[in-house]
């Protein structure tokens, strides 16, 4: 009896059986997850009928009706024997208009050379296997838009002292920024608070310069006015107060001189934007087209998210008063339209200028729009500070870091990657926000694209559906790509938070 069983007993582990032919393949697919129920068939056929239908009518209009061919109105008008689809000669004739705007066409090559700028810096800096991300890093958001700012304008800019005194007291903060960052500087407590004192005071002086006359003083070939040139002098002081603190905390030279880089920086920049580079000055009232929509869209996503990231962590900050302002700075600006914003930066806040001091309009919007999305950047940002949790505080306080050291190298890089699909959603809607600039005079790409509905040569039936389509793809290509990549990055950083 035995041996007759043991004939049938496997002596190897067998191979799996094939599924059925039934359950693989794409036919299977289909009916596991659109035809499984009479309801989900039902819901299937409709949804297949009304996607035929509208691909259908968008191929009839975009392709098969449409226009390729002309060069006026008239290839573009219906009769009654044929109907007209889209109106592409339009988009044709006009595209280097909603490109550039009304840029010189002898000078869009500066335009050009931005444009190819941004894409060789931008590629390295988003695939992960290219090296030199620091210095990559470096180039796109401090050497790229003093140069892009340079080409575009034609550089040559009257800074006057009060932009120089400008110049150096942001130096001075970003002396005392590196400065935070180092652990025995704090053992020089009372020259880094002198520092932070001659610093504020420059800040202070500064803006008093800008609203009270005072009488002028030429001092390194430029006319500085006395609160002005008070201002240079505390500025100058800070940080050499600060480069003292760092040799008498044992830094060394090499601590010294990162104090000085921010006042170097300072110099190079005043150099760039005073310095004569042989280019013609174009307004930025010529600027338009996606040239404008991508300088409002980038300079508003490169600053409001530094901004966001300081307005979360002071309104998280147990100072009183830094938490007070920090809360009324974002409450005020979620509270308001952006386009109330941009009407008051653009109408009334001339009036609250000096006579005689006027600020450019795209300048007036930008600083508009950047801190109208910090604001919003900022509860991102907070609410990914609250997600972190409080042992990595208290980790980072067992190792003695100081606020800012855990805040750069432990908290922040969490907090951060929590929010990412928040803050690019919050770039997402600041890019299409970008179009509201058209209601205060600015012709974005949208507004362009409006405006030439209005040529003569090209009113049409069809004109505008053909105009806005092209600009609505124009944004989705931005607005999908923004996304895709989001996903990539969270699919690369992801480290097991799913639940």
């Amino acid at each position: 009896m035995e041996e007759q069983v043991a004939r049938f007993v496997a002596r190897g582990q067998k191979e799996a059986l094939p599924p059925p032919p039934s359950e693989t393949g794409i036919f299977a697919r289909a009916r596991r997850h659109l035809f499984a129920t009479p309801g989900d068939s039902v819901l299937t056929v409709i949804a297949a009928l009304f996607i035929a239908y509208v691909v259908y009518h968008l191929y009839e209009w975009a392709v098969a009706a449409a226009v390729f061919e002309g060069s006026d109105r008239t290839a573009c008008v219906s009769n009654d024997a044929v109907e007209i689809g889209a109106c592409w000669i339009f988009v044709k004739a006009k595209f280097g208009q909603f490109v550039y705007g009304l840029y010189p066409l002898d000078q869009r090559w500066r335009v050009d050379i931005v444009f190819a700028l941004l894409v060789l810096l931008v590629a390295p800096l988003a695939i992960p296997r290219v090296p030199y991300k620091g210095l990559n890093a470096v180039l796109l958001f401090a050497v790229f838009p003093l140069i892009s700012l340079v080409l575009l304008t034609g550089g040559e800019f009257n800074l006057g002292g009060g932009g120089v005194a400008f110049f150096f007291a942001a130096a001075a903060f970003g002396a005392l920024s590196v400065a935070s960052t180092k652990a025995r500087m704090e053992e020089q407590g009372a020259l880094t608070r002198i520092a932070s004192g001659l610093a504020i005071l420059a800040a202070i002086v500064w803006l008093a310069s800008c609203f009270i006359g005072a009488d002028s003083i030429r001092f390194l070939g430029m006319r500085f006015s006395v609160l002005a040139l008070l201002s240079f002098a505390a500025a100058i002081a800070s940080i050499a107060v600060l480069a003292v603190a760092a040799l008498r905390a044992g830094e060394g030279p090499r601590g010294a001189v990162q104090m000085i880089v921010p006042a170097i920086i300072a110099i190079v920049v005043i150099v760039l934007l005073a310095g004569d580079f042989g280019l013609t000055t174009v307004p930025t009232s010529l600027w338009g087209g996606l040239l404008l929509t991508l300088v409002v869209a980038l300079t508003g996503i490169a600053a409001s998210l530094p901004l966001g990231i300081l307005l979360a962590l002071g309104r998280r900050s147990k100072m009183p008063a830094v938490k007070l302002m920090s809360i009324i700075f974002i409450e005020f600006w979620r509270g308001v339209p952006l386009i109330t914003v941009l009407f008051m930066a653009n109408f009334m806040l001339p009036l609250f200028l000096p006579t005689g001091v006027t600020i450019n309009q795209l300048l007036r919007a930008l600083v508009g729009v950047a801190l109208f999305s910090a604001a919003y950047m900022a509860e991102v940002v907070r609410g990914g500070l609250q997600a972190v949790p409080k042992g990595q505080y208290e980790g980072a306080a067992a190792m003695a870091l100081t606020y800012w050291q855990t805040m750069r190298m432990i908290i922040l890089p969490q907090a951060l990657k929590l929010v990412i699909p928040g803050i690019v959603n919050t770039f997402i809607g600041l890019f299409k926000d970008t179009s509201l600039v058209y209601i205060i005079g600015l012709a974005d790409l949208l507004g362009t694209v409006r405006r030439g509905f209005n040529d003569p040569n090209w009113i049409t039936e069809t004109t505008p559906a053909t105009g806005l389509v092209f600009a609505a793809f124009v944004y989705w290509l931005f607005c999908f790509s923004m996304s895709r990549y989001s996903i990539f990055m969270e699919r690369r950083l992801d480290t097991g938070h799913k639940r």
